[in-house]
């Protein structure tokens, strides 16, 4: 990982499910170290916070919307929808 000079140490004791899930990790070579298996179960954690808090703040921005903005917002949904029927993502 990108903060291997900046990391800090970490003395805790952890239940015997998540020590194993950790080595297994490492065993599975989807991590190089326990500290490293710690950082992307960590990583994995935050974006999933951070997909809830998303959803949770998109949902609280249309359900505040006046009739109007609702519309244009529909409006554009529409003529995104439009538009990238015409793309062809496969292309560079």
């Amino acid at each position: 990982m990108g903060d291997v000079l900046r990391r800090k140490k970490l003395s805790t004791t952890i239940g015997a499910n998540s020590y194993a899930y950790l080595h297994n990790m490492v065993k599975a070579g989807k991590a190089e170290s326990v500290g490293e298996a710690v950082d992307k179960a960590v990583g994995l954690a935050c974006r999933l916070d951070n997909r809830a808090r998303l959803e949770r703040q998109t949902a609280a921005y249309f359900k505040g919307l006046t009739s109007q903005a609702a519309a244009e917002e529909t409006d554009l949904e529409d003529a995104l929808s439009i538009a990238s029927q015409e793309m062809d993502f496969d292309q560079p």
